[in-house]
């Protein structure tokens, strides 16, 4: 009888007794990983967020948000295996649902983390080879990036996610290993992970990134801004810098955008 056993980035030992088929997907990023890994048949639940591609909420059911989802509607979907981050989805939720299908939940906080989650989906969903190659180009287009950007200076940055009251990425986030990757240097302290910050914070900044998510800010938020502090303040991709998986090795031209518009 077939039966693997293994374990996720948090631990929980994940017993299977077949390659899953029949997968709820509630972490967008990962979704779009899945896609690309080939598995976009095995898809039949995912989240509200899941935007990418951007057919896959026509196709897949939508089973509600990441921190809020229909427990009956995953229970009639009869998944065979459900995908999590420890992040973004609550230790309440993980618990109910595995009630219902082996939780793998994953735990990104490094690039290094984001290699190791795709290769063990490579592994459990026998696709090891795509895993292997989507790595491989994450770690080309890194390494071309940083050898880019060799001669930037390194900047002060703070690095907003919501508006009212400001809150920033702080620097135990994975974010802030995105930022450090640029050369931005996170202006808040070591033990910070969504602080909220007041402007007088922000005034010791080179520059200020406000994400696209997941408070929608918008180009007219980066152009008040930056007349109130009278300093630089910049729209930033909120997906590059927070989506873990497939989407990473899009982000290094991205980046580049970033330094050549400075």
């Amino acid at each position: 009888m077939y039966c693997v056993i293994y374990k996720d980035q948090i631990g929980q030992t994940i017993e299977l007794q077949n390659v899953p088929k029949r997968v709820v997907s509630l972490v967008p990023s990962q979704t779009e990983l899945l896609v690309d890994l080939g598995l976009e048949a095995n898809l039949v639940g995912v989240t509200k967020f899941c935007v990418h591609p951007e057919r896959i909420r026509k196709k897949v059911r939508v089973v509600g948000g990441t921190k809020n989802v229909n427990y009956n509607r995953i229970k009639t979907l009869k998944p065979d295996f459900i995908l999590c981050n420890k992040e973004e989805n609550t230790k309440e939720i993980v618990d109910n649902l595995q009630q219902i299908a082996p939780v793998w939940v994953t735990d990104i906080f490094t690039i290094d983390d984001c290699f190791e989650m795709i290769a063990s989906l490579g592994t459990v969903f026998n696709v090891t080879e795509k895993a292997a190659m989507i790595i491989a180009d994450i770690q080309k287009e890194r390494s071309v990036f940083t050898e880019a950007i060799a001669d930037v200076p390194h900047k002060k940055v703070l690095y907003l996610i919501w508006k009212n009251p400001y809150m920033a990425a702080g620097k135990l986030t994975f974010i802030d290993k995105m930022l450090s990757l640029n050369k931005f240097e996170n202006i808040l302290k070591p033990d910070s992970r969504y602080p909220e910050v007041s402007m007088k914070e922000m005034e010791t900044a080179d520059l200020i990134l406000l994400s696209t998510e997941p408070y929608p800010f918008k180009q007219s938020d980066a152009e008040t801004l930056s007349k109130r502090l009278n300093k630089s303040v910049k729209l930033a991709d909120g997906e590059y810098f927070s989506w873990y998986g497939s989407r990473l090795a899009k982000a290094f031209d991205y980046f580049k955008t970033l330094h050549t518009s400075s």
